[in-house]
């Protein structure tokens, strides 16, 4: 890795870092093949995954669910590193993030990887253990030193006011989305984002109308319909702008992503002419209205109720975090259709049409009351409990025209929420690094700047090491959307890194703060809260863990 014209005594050489790199990935692949039949021989019975023994190994199922986390993730960065070298724009900075982030979660595969606080995975709950090759013992022994974080640091440093410390690898069109994004969100979010957090105000409509006009409701809806019919990696890169301006912003498009997702996977011909264009312009403004209290995740056991009558549906129950729900004109709405069911296979997604409400009035619509959860984070659209009592909805609005098929059309969809997520979640962990990074090097203490002490400068580094390799993970989850490969297995993951980085970033970010952080006045506090839904959210790390691991073991 030059530098001034020499190679740095505490890297390895370019060549041979990319070489050693290429050369661990087999092994960690052989490592995660052999914890998979052991764990696979402990959960099945007569040949099949057993529910109940997946369940009494819970935890070994969600280690291997973090192994294979990081085999795809070293995977997918020495991928990027690989493209960036055959393009001739993989330089030190690059080359360190590599290194760094080989060194460190090659150690974490050896020693123990976090699935959160005082919860390790190790190979040991997995029955096996690792005695490192050569490469993979050299990484580990050299790839996460002081000296290389402290290179690191000084690098960003110097590119400090980038879009992103170190390159993304992305196409010229998606780095021009980035930039036109990124400038919005510094002249029009960042200035006044705290100020909505701190007062718990709704975003106001008008920049719901600039981004409107920016396409960002339309991004990936096809041109038929209104909108620009882009790939899902321009919608990643949009949403991790936006987020890095406030995540409540960066999250507005989620509602009309999940919405139109829904209708171009299970609607009729009228329901996309119908709601497609409107959802494309800002002019129909979504909300997802799924979670019921006492359910949570367990989206088969809703209770919400359906009941036909002659003209259409009214439908009764209870929902719970409900997210914008007092502005939008649409809510895309899962009920029980069948009485005689008690899973999911009863249930059925309405397009249930509500008119917009006011401070005064936030529900004037018939037949549905609600209430506002306060809550730390996460504020900008507010999040309500509804009430359904004999509300009506249109016989044309049942989703897809039949019965029955609610769920399956929800499944269709979780593969771009959990991608968009994970963008978000980049979004929030790049804020936390620049406002840590900024006042590191703002605050003087003892003579200097707080960025010259080590574990300062090593918190920053891990966090731009840490977010490269979550954004290297959701880049190519969106890639394999976008080229038709199933790819719930690459979202899932990339959404439980995504929000494990997001929150080690706001967390090592606030420390750097000090005092200060914990001041209200200080923008990494709602940087923190906001990041503290990331694991909660689309579904909460422990699901996501659970759901990795059975689709590993099926």
């Amino acid at each position: 890795m030059p530098h001034d014209g020499q190679p740095r005594p505490e890297t390895p050489v370019l060549t041979d870092l990319l070489a050693r790199t290429q050369a661990a990935l087999p092994e960690i692949a052989a490592l995660f093949d052999a914890a998979r039949g052991v764990l696979r021989d402990r959960v099945s019975v007569s040949g099949k995954v057993s529910n109940a023994a997946l369940e009494e190994h819970q935890f070994a199922a969600h280690a291997l669910a973090w192994l294979a986390t990081y085999v795809e993730s070293l995977r997918q960065l020495r991928a990027w590193a690989g493209r960036l070298a055959e393009a001739g724009s993989f330089g030190e900075i690059e080359a360190l993030i590599l290194q760094i982030g080989f060194g460190e979660y090659l150690a974490q595969i050896a020693g123990g990887i976090p699935m959160s606080q005082g919860e390790t995975a190790r190979l040991s709950d997995l029955g096996g253990s690792w005695t490192p090759g050569e490469d993979a013992r050299a990484l580990i022994a050299a790839g996460n030193s002081v000296e290389a974080r402290a290179r690191l640091v000084a690098l960003m440093r110097d590119n400090h006011g980038r879009a992103t410390f170190g390159a993304t690898g992305l196409d010229e069109e998606l780095e021009m989305i980035r930039e036109q994004f990124r400038r919005y969100a510094d002249e029009k979010v960042i200035p006044v984002a705290h100020d909505w957090h701190l007062k718990d105000q709704l975003i106001p409509m008008e920049v719901i109308g600039e981004l409107a006009g920016m396409g960002v409701f339309g991004l990936t809806i096809p041109e038929e319909f209104g909108g620009f019919g882009l790939s899902k990696a321009s919608m990643v890169v949009v949403s991790e702008e936006l987020s890095r301006g406030y995540i409540g912003v960066g999250s507005l498009g989620t509602r009309s992503e999940i919405a139109a997702e829904l209708i171009l996977c299970g609607g009729t011909d009228a329901q996309k002419a119908k709601w497609l264009p409107g959802l494309a312009s800002g002019e129909i403004l979504p909300t997802a209205v799924f979670t019921e209290p006492n359910t949570g995740s367990d989206l088969g056991s809703l209770r919400t109720r359906a009941v036909r009558t002659g003209d259409g549906w009214e439908i009764t129950g209870n929902k719970t975090w409900i997210t914008h729900a007092a502005r939008t004109h649409v809510m895309t709405l899962l009920a029980r259709t069948d009485p005689e069911t008690t899973d999911y296979r009863g249930l059925s997604m309405f397009l249930a049409e509500k008119t917009p409400g006011t401070d005064e009035a936030p529900f004037p619509t018939p037949g549905m009351t609600g209430g506002e959860i306060e809550v730390l984070g996460y504020r900008g659209m507010k999040e309500y409990e509804l009430a359904f009592d004999g509300f009506k909805v249109a016989a044309d609005n049942l989703l897809g025209g039949q019965p029955g098929q609610g769920f399956k059309q929800l499944m269709q969809t979780f593969e771009s929420a959990r991608i968009q997520t994970a963008a978000r979640a980049i979004g929030v962990a790049q804020s936390a690094l620049e406002t840590g990074m900024q006042y590191a090097e703002d605050r003087k203490q003892f003579g200097k700047a707080l960025i010259e002490f080590p574990r300062v400068a090593g918190k920053l580094a891990m966090m731009a090491v840490e977010i490269m390799i979550a954004r290297q993970l959701t880049y190519f989850a969106a890639w394999e959307k976008d080229h038709g490969q199933r790819c719930d297995l690459e979202a899932g993951m990339a959404k439980l890194l995504g929000a494990r980085v997001a929150w080690a970033a706001a967390d090592n970010a606030l420390q750097i703060h000090g005092g200060n952080g914990f001041a209200l006045e200080y923008r990494i506090s709602r940087i923190l809260c906001d990041a503290r839904i990331l694991n909660i959210f689309e579904g909460a790390a422990e699901i996501q863990a659970q759901v990795i691991a059975r689709r590993l073991l099926d």
